[in-house]
């Protein structure tokens, strides 16, 4: 017997993302409004080329955009 989040094909961190999620939102607002801001995240990445460093970017802005390009790409599938 396989697992669940295996049977429904995502990956086990993206299962506990959603579960984490489903928990947050079931707690009273004081507590909620509390376990939201535990749970975001800001990653920041840069390029660097050549020994320097380029420009920080946020990583969830740049995720974003990038799927957003993909998908005008493939035209909208």
């Amino acid at each position: 017997m396989s697992a669940a989040w295996k049977a429904s094909g995502i990956t086990y961190n993206r299962y506990l993302a959603i579960a984490a999620r489903v928990v947050r939102r079931s707690l009273k607002d004081d507590k909620r409004l509390a376990a939201e801001r535990r749970g975001e995240m800001d990653l920041r990445f840069a390029r660097w080329d050549n020994g320097k460093q380029g420009e920080n970017k946020n990583l969830a802005e740049a995720n974003e955009k990038a799927f957003a390009e993909h998908a005008k790409a493939d035209g909208g599938a």
